[in-house]
């Protein structure tokens, strides 16, 4: 009788084994080696010459354009993840309200989503150039080129223009998943409480903030998180649209470890490691800054 119960408990795990292999296999396997590679000294060419104890991470520390990369990581995330939440709160109500063609509208807000995000950021990059492209054709015929100047159409060209255009295209890739999550979350919240509201006498604006964002809290937690790691991760945009160049004045961490790795892979996987912390850290201070156990037990 004990070794059925028994059994009975272990048939969970059966049903979970595959998962955990999956898991094990795609992501802790991966996280092990990279670790074990930041002790390394390996090459560009990837040829592993030895234990290398921390001498990875005291170069990558002293790497001179460590710290200025590490603060437009950090300008790149929180600019993104501001904006993407900001405008998708915006299109999220609009999408619950009732309007003609709203399912049409719904449809054609996955594109960006689901194209390619390397095609994408090559459409805008094409867009960009300073002589056939089409966003510069249309400023110029506007007059926006001849005030700013003749040298100022090389948006891309510039890293500060250029980190705002590519910033503005995360955002654009990053608004149809946010939205729909937060869409998600107005879908869920009961009709009643708003009638109870009209009756305490609240007008739309203080229902908003009284009743839609502290009840929206938890969906807009988990899209806040998600577009933290997928930003803070993100590679084609820049990587298509400037490479990080000029030298690393548009590199984010990610694009900054990719060159990294073309000389010392060691030095490239401890950054990863440096990067993998750090999000952690990120999405700890978040959790514990927005008391996410208390919005996720409402």
């Amino acid at each position: 009788m004990t070794e059925m119960l028994a059994l009975r408990r272990l048939t969970p795990l059966l049903w979970l084994s595959p998962a955990i292999a999956l898991i094990g296999v795609v992501v802790l396997w991966p996280v092990l080696v990279m670790v074990q590679s930041s002790f390394q000294q390996i090459g560009g060419e990837g040829f592993v010459a030895g234990y290398n104890g921390t001498t990875n991470y005291t170069n990558l520390f002293h790497e001179p354009d460590l710290v200025a990369v590490l603060l437009r990581t950090l300008i790149w995330v929180v600019g993104v993840v501001g904006v993407t939440m900001l405008i998708s709160l915006g299109l999220a109500q609009l999408f619950h309200q009732r309007f003609p063609g709203r399912r049409v509208t719904r449809w054609a807000l996955i594109i960006p989503w689901a194209a390619s995000v390397m095609m994408t950021a090559l459409i805008f990059k094409w867009a960009l150039d300073p002589n056939v492209g089409v966003i510069n054709v249309i400023l110029n015929h506007i007059g926006v080129i001849k005030r700013l100047g003749s040298n100022q159409a090389d948006w891309l060209g510039n890293p500060t223009s250029a980190l705002i255009w590519m910033m503005a295209v995360a955002v654009f890739v990053s608004l149809p998943f946010t939205t729909y999550a937060l869409l998600s979350g107005l879908q869920g919240i009961p009709g009643d409480v708003y009638e109870a509201a009209s009756i305490d006498g609240a007008t739309s604006w203080r229902s908003y903030l009284g009743v839609t964002l502290p009840l929206l809290r938890p969906a807009i937690l988990v899209a806040t998180l998600i577009n933290v790691i997928n930003v803070f991760n993100s590679f084609p945009i820049i990587w298509e649209m400037t490479g990080g160049g000029p030298g690393y004045e548009t590199s984010t961490s990610t694009i900054y470890m990719i060159d990294l790795k073309q000389g010392d892979v060691g030095q490239a996987a401890s950054l990863s490691v440096f990067n993998f912390l750090l999000v952690i850290v990120i999405v700890l201070v978040y959790l514990s800054t927005t008391r996410w156990k208390e919005q996720v037990g409402r």
